[in-house]
């Protein structure tokens, strides 16, 4: 009897621990930021994620963001595009269409510089954010370091 209450004991413990595994994770990296986190980019693997403070309601200023893979060097070609819509004339908004979002970017001038603004609704229409507006030297700023190439 002794025995098998031994033996029962010793097989649930190897059965107890054979439940946890670890799993191996993928490393998230902030690439960059804009004043105290209104705007910053986060990787992980080749997901992006760029998180901004959402300013359309003033009273209660929260944190959104939208994703996307990099799939065919989609992050240099998004920086492209925003930086080409500081010397565009006249200036436009551009419509982006991601996955799960739609993004806009509102540029605007005000006392001869030029400014960008993201403008976000999710596809399903749920949520949408607003972000603060941007100066070419902080979009810069934001997209200066880069992962380095495998």
């Amino acid at each position: 009897m002794k025995n098998l209450i031994t033996i029962l004991v010793v097989f649930i413990n190897c059965v107890a621990f054979g439940q946890i595994k670890v799993i191996e994770t993928t490393p998230i990296i902030r690439l960059g930021a804009i004043g105290q986190n209104d705007m910053y980019i986060q990787t992980e693997g080749d997901k992006y994620t760029f998180f901004y403070k959402n300013i359309e309601k003033e009273e209660e200023i929260t944190n959104r963001s939208f994703t996307f893979r990099d799939l065919d060097n989609d992050i240099e070609k998004l920086e492209d595009i925003i930086l080409a819509g500081f010397t565009a004339d006249p200036l436009l908004d551009i419509k982006l269409e991601l996955p799960n979002d739609y993004v806009w970017l509102h540029y605007s001038k005000n006392l001869d510089r030029t400014y960008v603004q993201f403008m976000c609704r999710s596809k399903d229409g749920n949520t949408s954010g607003v972000s603060k507006s941007f100066n070419l030297e902080q979009i810069v700023k934001m997209f200066e370091k880069k992962l380095p190439k495998k």
